[in-house]
């Protein structure tokens, strides 16, 4: 496991996952959702537990929650937990950031 690079300054990231809007992030064949809640950098495993779609194509909502295009489950971006309770949770992962860019820890 490792801390990775995914931008270089915390505001790129700002920029490219404006607030409520997912994106996704493909490392190697990891396939990762990336959201911004209140200015906070969140990274989830994208493929839903429930049908296995990709939350990159979801929406956040203001609970802090990623919520999947297909049938609504809804994932905690912090936490990974469906809320629910229908489905498996999910992977999370941890994003630091510092004078000298954002990381992942894969």
């Amino acid at each position: 496991m490792d801390w990775i690079q995914i931008f270089s300054t915390s505001a790129e990231a700002r920029n490219k996952v404006p607030v409520g809007k997912p994106r996704l992030l493909q490392v190697g064949s990891i396939r990762i959702c990336l959201g911004n809640v209140d200015n906070a950098l969140f990274a989830i495993e994208d493929k839903c537990s429930h049908n296995g779609e990709s939350l990159s194509k979801g929406t956040i909502n203001f609970l802090g929650e990623i919520i999947c295009p297909w049938h609504g489950y809804r994932f905690k971006l912090n936490t990974g937990r469906e809320v629910g309770q229908r489905s498996r949770d999910l992977i999370t992962y941890q994003i630091r950031e510092n004078e000298n860019g954002v990381y992942l820890y894969i």
